[in-house]
């Protein structure tokens, strides 16, 4: 069973920072794109940013330059480094990931359960 899950969330101070980790698991042969999205309250969910295998980024349209999305093809864990953190940027966090699950080409796309993310004083 193919599962991606989060961590690093939790309350941080306006200015801080926090890196998030999103691990893939289980049965799969391959991943292509892996990113993060978020959610805040009353909001719709957005893209936050997105990686592909060869290393390549691509950012959300709200996203600032606060924001570095990262990854590691050896541990199939995607990362998400986020800095001068906001009230703004209150929300859970959701890691997504497109797996191939067998060499002949099956895919599917995972989210992970989400890891919330608040920033307060």
């Amino acid at each position: 069973q193919v599962q991606l899950v989060e961590s690093g969330g939790g309350l941080v101070q306006p200015g801080g920072s926090l890196r998030l980790s999103c691990a893939a698991s289980g049965t799969f042969f391959s991943i292509s794109t892996m990113g993060w999205y978020r959610q805040a309250p009353g909001k719709q969910r957005e893209l936050v940013a997105n990686i592909e295998s060869s290393l390549s980024t691509n950012y959300g349209d709200s996203v600032e330059g606060r924001f570095t999305i990262s990854r590691d093809n050896a541990k199939n864990t995607v990362y998400l480094q986020i800095n001068s953190l906001k009230p703004e940027d209150t929300a859970v966090y959701y890691c997504a990931g497109q797996l191939q699950l067998t060499r002949w080409g099956l895919w599917r796309n995972y989210w992970g359960q989400g890891t919330q993310v608040t920033v307060s004083s």
